[in-house]
């Protein structure tokens, strides 16, 4: 596809949002119920206007298209920023060119427009909102306000055609899209309801009075200064001149970063010595300042600009780009503070920099406004963020905002910037939500979480019913799957978690806590109705094993009618659950439940048997089938000079202190060595021995890529554990262990960076013990023993679709497969293989799959309403944040900031709507891809409508382009990268193409959404 945007006319921007409105209730996928109505009349006087709420969308990507600006506006935005014009227009980027994934980076910073086609877009956003702000809202004068921004040097500035495009704005009605826009509406006079030709020829040619003044970071001080004199005392206009947080200076800003967690964000020194300094920002403001006043126009400074970063990581193509969002925050505030006492709080401040959700209403409070925003509107949610924006907004207006910033409550704000957990990067530290799956062409509705977890649990299926309380539904949902509910509501890892959606609003579901209540609150009734299966099938199973693999692979099989039996060593089922795992991390009699589960399916259980097994022996006792789940718990020495006698196993360890903590002697110091969740029960269940005063964790990176869970390691320190970060073991002598101390270096291939030695550098810590929790080994040799093929590196060989060794009809499953694992996927092995047995034996598996209920209407109004609302796990149940992907989805055309992904119902697909990408409407910006739970690109994979022939060969993408209408449509189709001619008959079918679902797309695309074409 290409990148080139085809601007839409006016007339047929009209009909969409009339049609759309009509026919769907939305305008650019924006439902009408997130239409921003003001509670009140109040207004903020501003730059001789009335400014209706004082947040909107930052120039940038939202405000580069009329579709852009309206859907901004629709949703609660009012003061709106144009993207900024320079005179090298038409410009070429490399694409993809935004990265919103956490932080925002870009590598566009104007219009890619020509400068006549911005100054035409924004002349019709004037319009449309217009109207809209008088059709909907019926407001008798506009609520809104249009800034324009302009950069970059005095030259270009000055220049015809970006004079041109001042003088457009400040009085379009000599340009003759002001007059194209006027008469279309007077023509469609009868498609409105409060619209008169009265209206319509009251609407002002004043488009913009105001300008903000963007220049190039290392813009000389002089050139800034001469660009706003005439700005204000030639062009007449009130300004803003937009600073650089490079003012705060280069040590200040890594210091920053690095205490917030963002270390990893590279920056150059030149970028803040060759950009204006702060000794030369303020004597030339309170010059600018002097002459605003002379001339009587409003002055003062729009924080701030992005931030220089060089591409290290493959962010995005190019060497530099541009950071922006919530790392941003931190030091655009605390630039504003420096500034604001600098002036005792007399300079008007603008805002952008990392504003959301979280800190808004704060911002507003000190004086602080207009406050707008980009990326916080390219996550998902997208535009309808601003609903809840505006709420903020309007309830701070409703406080009273200050006529002058308020330096105290904006010396606390900035402050607390640098320690506020929702913008430090620890806040999020998934790297990507994306599943493995490539992004199918039709049908694409997924729920992340449930791909994420190893067994695909059906996560917002039983949270919905936690939500409505049918808790028994909920229980029969989650066992379906998942045999060990109690244990895995407790203290199963949730990978789930790392994909859910709302990482990308506020943190995940808390999908492990709604298992848990669902288990607490509806095992008991279930358990009551729940019969014993009969033994239909005839064949037997052994497992060895009664860890969480082997008490599910019990599970399934007896579930279907099998006679299963479990061996296992020790005197109680459960394996390491039971034996290892402390029980402040989970009650024995939340496993005992799940044991009972699993003993009412007709599961028998053989405990305490010898721990040696024998394949041949169980097969000539009867045994057809046999899963070995015989854990992994083989000591792998940590490589350490000196006293090794005590350096213990982590699991050793938990397993002594499990059966008898007073038993254990650590001596008063112990370190344990490691960073995942073993590592935090370990560390925790050494500060219960007695003796012990104190425990480290010493960790070879920083916390903020450590593998466990962010409440473990929360727990593990509020109990007094220390956390000492880059740091690696060396030798334990004497009582003394010595660490390397380390520093990161490069990112490896996972995306973490790497731990380097620092030379010469060591730290000594007091230790009497040291503990390993970095993992451990499987027993090979049992495996060797009983004649199953080993890999080079001992572990067994299977076949990895069914967990089949060698051995006909025996497979492995749980740690003892590939070394330690989770409970989770441990379950996920059993499945696996019990799957390949049913199959085997001719059963079905129905079971599997469990039936829910729902209203479907009332649930996808549910669905919408949560859209685009941020919400902390404190402030809501959960079922009111889940998103229910799997049901609606749309990250696509929600993040798209041209409206380019557009949602059509097709009737005879599965999913509620499609996406259809519209070409002449995209940039390919990127940020669908980002946000896309798959692997892959909306903007490149999915059915794309094309405007023009030449858009249509330009592109590889699969998609239609109508070249005849009428009842019989006929389209030039490209699928598979196949061209072909397709008629369709009155009735919407054609013989044309195979594929009758993407014919069915592109008929209903045309039949019911004709406005698109």
């Amino acid at each position: 596809m290409g990148d080139l945007m085809r601007p839409i006319p006016f007339k047929k921007m009209v009909n969409w949002v009339l049609q759309e409105l009509e026919d769907s209730g939305s305008i650019y996928g924006v439902p009408k119920n997130k239409f921003y109505r003001k509670k009140t009349e109040a207004c903020l006087p501003m730059f001789d206007s009335c400014l209706g709420i004082p947040i909107g969308p930052a120039a940038g990507p939202n405000t580069q298209l009329a579709q852009n600006i309206v859907t901004s506006f629709l949703a609660g935005g009012r003061f709106i920023e144009l993207k900024t014009v320079q005179i090298l227009d038409k410009l070429e980027l490399p694409k993809p060119c935004i990265n919103a994934q956490d932080e925002c980076y870009n590598t566009e910073w104007s219009t890619e427009l020509a400068i006549e086609d911005a100054l035409n877009e924004y002349i019709k956003a004037w319009f449309l909102l217009h109207v809209l702000d008088r059709e909907l809202f019926h407001h008798e004068s506009p609520s809104f306000i249009f800034n324009m921004s302009v950069g970059y040097d005095l030259k270009g500035i000055q220049s015809p055609k970006v004079d041109a495009f001042i003088e457009g704005l400040k009085d379009a009605s000599r340009t003759d899209i002001f007059q194209e826009c006027k008469g279309a509406l007077k023509e469609m006079l009868p498609r409105f309801k409060h619209i008169d030709e009265a209206f319509v020829d009251s609407i002002s040619p004043h488009i913009c009075n105001s300008i903000t003044l963007s220049t190039l970071h290392g813009c000389p001080p002089a050139e800034i200064e001469a660009i706003s004199k005439y700005l204000l005392t030639e062009k007449k206009l009130h300004t803003f001149v937009k600073m650089n947080p490079t003012l705060l200076g280069y040590d200040f800003v890594r210091r920053t970063f690095d205490s917030m967690g963002y270390d990893y964000i590279a920056l150059k020194e030149e970028s803040f010595t060759h950009d204006l300094q702060y000794s030369d920002a303020v004597p030339m403001l309170q010059r600018l300042k002097q002459v605003a006043k002379e001339q009587g126009k409003e002055f003062g400074v729009k924080l701030s600009n992005t931030l220089p970063s060089p591409i290290k990581r493959g962010e995005l193509p190019g060497e530099e780009m541009y950071m922006s969002g919530r790392s941003l925050y931190p030091l655009t505030i605390n630039l504003a503070r420096k500034l604001a006492n600098e002036f005792d709080g007399e300079l008007k401040i603008s805002y952008s920099g990392g504003a959301d959700y979280y800190n808004l209403g704060r911002i507003l409070a000190t004086g602080i406004y207009p406050v707008t925003m980009a990326t916080t509107l390219l996550k998902p949610g997208g535009y309808q963020r601003f609903y809840q924006l505006a709420e903020i907004a309007e309830e701070a207006m409703g406080q009273g905002l200050p006529g002058k910033i308020d330096l105290e409550k904006l010396n606390r704000l900035a402050d607390d910037a640098l320690k506020d957990p929702n913008f430090q990067k620890g806040k999020r530290t998934v790297p990507s939500r994306k599943i493995d799956r490539r992004l199918p062409l039709l049908d694409c509705f997924v729920a992340p979480c449930t791909i994420g977890c190893p067994i695909e649990q059906d996560v917002p299926e039983y949270i919905r019913l936690v939500g409505e309380k049918r808790f028994e539904d909920a229980f029969r949902v989650i066992v379906a799957k998942n045999p060990l509910p109690f244990i895995t509501g407790t203290i199963c890892n949730h990978l789930c978690q790392t994909k859910c959606t709302r990482i990308d609003y506020d943190i995940s579901v808390m999908i492990r806590n709604q298992k848990l209540e669902a288990a607490e609150n509806g095992y008991d009734s279930y358990m009551a109705k729940l019969e014993t299966p009969a033994k239909t099938g005839k064949a037997k199973v052994a497992v060895i094993g009664a860890g969480p693999s082997g008490l599910a692979m019990g599970y399934f099989l007896a579930r279907a009618g099998l006679d299963v039996t479990i061996f296992d060593k020790r005197t109680k089922a459960g394996g390491t659950v039971q034996w290892v795992i402390p029980d402040f991390r989970i009650p024995r009699d939340a496993i005992q439940k799940d044991i009972e589960l699993i003993k009412r399916m007709g599961v028998k259980l053989e405990l305490g048997v010898a721990p040696d097994f024998s394949v041949e022996e169980l097969k000539q006792r009867g045994f057809d089938y046999i899963y070995l789940a015989i854990g992994a718990g083989k000591f792998l020495p940590l490589d350490i000079e000196g006293e090794r006698d005590k350096v213990q196993s982590a699991y050793q360890f938990l397993a002594q202190f499990v059966e008898d903590p007073s038993r254990l002697n650590l001596g008063r110091n112990v370190a344990v060595i490691g960073g995942g969740n073993t590592a935090m029960d370990t560390a925790r269940a050494a500060t219960r021995v007695a003796g012990v005063e104190k425990v480290y964790i010493v960790y070879r990176r920083t916390r903020e890529y450590m593998p466990a869970d962010r409440e473990e390691i929360t727990l593990a320190l509020s109990e007094g554990v220390e956390l000492l970060e880059l740091l690696a073991p060396v030798s334990l002598a004497n009582g003394i262990l010595k660490c390397q101390k380390l520093q990161l270096g490069e990112f490896d291939s996972a995306g973490r960076r790497k731990p380097v030695p620092i030379e010469g550098a060591f730290l000594e810590l007091p230790v009497d013990t040291v503990l390993t929790a970095t993992g451990e080994g499987i027993d090979s040799e049992i495996y060797a023993k009983n004649g199953i093929a080993l890999d080079d590196r001992g572990y067994p060989k299977v076949n990895p679709d069914t967990l089949e060794t060698n051995l006909e009809n025996v497979y492995i499953g749980g740690d003892g497969l590939y070394g330690p694992k989770t409970v989770v996927e441990a379950i996920a092995h059993a499945a696996k293989a019990a799957r390949d047995i049913l199959a085997k034996e001719g059963m079905g598996a129905a079971s599997w799959d469990p039936e829910t209920s729902f209203d479907p209407e009332k649930q996808n109004q549910e669905i919408l309403a949560k859209k685009g609302v941020l919400k902390e796990p404190e402030e809501a149940p959960e079922s009111e944040r889940c998103l229910e992907c799997n049901t609606i989805c749309d990250i696509c055309a929600e993040v798209c900031p041209n409206r380019a992904n557009f949602t059509v119902e097709v009737p005879s697909l599965s999913n509620k709507n499609q996406i259809v990408h519209i070409d002449g409407m995209c940039n390919e910006c990127g940020d669908c891809a980002t946000f896309c739970p798959y692997q892959g690109a909306p903007y490149r994979e999915k059915m794309t409508l094309y405007w023009s022939e030449e858009d249509f060969f330009n592109s590889a993408n699969p998609g239609f382009l109508l070249l005849e209408g009428g009842d019989t449509p006929t389209f030039k189709v490209r699928l598979d990268g196949e061209v072909k001619t397709v008629k369709f008959d009155a009735d919407g079918k054609t013989k044309d193409l195979a594929n009758e679902y993407i014919a069915d797309l592109i008929w209903t695309a045309y039949a019911d959404y004709n406005y698109l074409f």
